[in-house]
């Protein structure tokens, strides 16, 4: 038996135990997907040493998995299948597949399996992302929804954290401190499908699922109007702010191993400082005001973005040192839990039709990962000509991001699902 949803309310901020719960247990999505993410990052320089790969294989190899063009297609699908089936039917299944892929690559006694691997994670957490933050926005208060997406964020930050303390605490290992690291992730995926099997279908679906009618199930029917808008907005702020995201969650470690620290203890411990100071300011300030007023929306915002562009922009100017390397870590992250994944989640649950939701944030969360994907297989290469090179670009990005996203921003604060889609329409 599972628990019946609990009941969306459109006039109260107030959030009940269940809802704290059930968005617990949708937020380990986030959870495990950067969790993977950085172990893999983490583990990278020991993998190249051990599997004698070039450059180029590292950078194919994060190009396939949970950052990229992997989790790209399995966000595509489950996001569409999300709609079309129910959240429920996804969330079920998409943990066991993550589960064997995570398996795969805990064990991987080549090169080849490490590929398959990660191919494997990366399509199971883009399945479960879309999914999983549309159920968390259709049963949030509509003035909590800020607040209970920013929970999951939370989630997506204590999952790194964790990953690079293990690694920390385990790099004496070597290659098989990075394997145990994984393992704890098959491990936390297993807990979290048996405590999910207690989750019910999202009230909101359910009941959209039983009026909408044909033209407003047709995926065609993000291609126009307000949904085309919201569309090319959410993706266009998630994939430049993502390019450097990306980066930095995947490659920092590899980064300061390689050019700086050549010491895998630093390269996994430092990078822990941002999702400690991202945790810190999404649940002092982000959950906080997320929800108060479109003004207190477009200020974070702007701070955010100004923020993360001057994190990079250090990097230009200053030597690739350990105290600028810090710096540069903490500025991004706090700019980013104002300015980056967390809004990005709220605004793709806000701005799209119950029936269309899923494959809205898919298609947007796909096409960031295929860009960063895209983009990885340079990020070592360009890395090698200076770090200088590669911060010039990824404050380039940061700024088109921050600029969309401020002066482009919609007014949904505070309203309910329904007010907004019927503005919208």
């Amino acid at each position: 038996m599972t628990a019946p949803t609990p009941a969306p309310s459109a006039d109260t901020g107030t959030i009940t135990a269940q809802q704290w719960k059930w968005s617990a247990l949708a937020g380990m999505a986030s959870y495990l997907d950067a969790g993977s993410i950085v172990a893999l990052g983490a583990g990278l320089a020991l993998f190249q040493t051990t599997f004698g790969m070039t450059d180029g294989a590292v950078g194919a190899l994060q190009a396939i998995g949970p950052n990229a063009i992997g989790c790209a297609l399995g966000a595509f699908l489950g996001g569409w299948l999300g709609d079309k089936l129910g959240r429920k039917r996804i969330y079920q299944y998409d943990l066991l597949v993550y589960m064997a892929g995570i398996l795969i690559i805990a064990f991987s006694a080549n090169k080849e399996m490490l590929f398959v691997g990660t191919f494997i994670v990366g399509l199971a957490v883009g399945a479960d992302i879309p999914t999983s933050l549309a159920l968390v926005g259709e049963f949030a208060p509509a003035k909590a929804r800020g607040k209970l997406l920013g929970f999951t964020q939370v989630a997506w930050c204590l999952g790194p954290a964790i990953v690079l303390w293990l690694a920390l605490a385990l790099a004496p290992l070597g290659l098989l401190g990075v394997r145990i690291v994984f393992l704890h992730l098959f491990v936390v995926a297993f807990v979290t499908w048996a405590l999910r099997r207690g989750l019910a279908e999202s009230a909101r679906w359910t009941e959209a699922a039983k009026s909408a009618t044909l033209v407003r199930n047709k995926v065609s029917a993000l291609f126009s109007g307000s949904n085309f808008r919201a569309l090319v907005w959410t993706a266009t702020i998630y994939t430049f702010w993502n390019l450097a995201a990306g980066t930095a969650g995947a490659f920092n470690s590899y980064l300061i191993t390689k050019h700086n620290a050549d010491s895998q203890a630093l390269g996994v411990g430092l990078p822990s400082l941002a999702f400690v100071t991202a945790m810190v300011v999404t649940v002092a300030v982000f959950m906080k005001f997320a929800d108060r007023s479109f003004a207190a929306r477009k200020t974070m915002w702007a701070i955010g973005s100004l923020t993360q562009i001057f994190a990079y922009g250090l990097l230009i100017v200053m030597p690739f040192s350990i105290p600028v390397i810090i710096a540069n870590i903490v500025l991004f992250a706090a700019g980013g839990a104002l300015a980056g994944e967390a809004f990005y989640k709220v605004f793709s649950q806000e701005l799209f039709p119950t029936m269309l939701r899923g494959t809205a944030q898919g298609f947007t969360f796909g096409f960031a990962r295929i860009a960063v994907g895209v983009w990885s297989f340079y990020v070592p290469v360009i890395s090698n000509s200076g770090i200088g090179t590669l911060a010039t670009l990824l404050t380039l990005f940061l700024a088109i991001s921050g600029a969309v996203g401020f002066f482009f921003m919609p007014d949904t604060s505070g309203k309910s699902l329904e007010q907004i889609e019927a503005e919208r329409a």
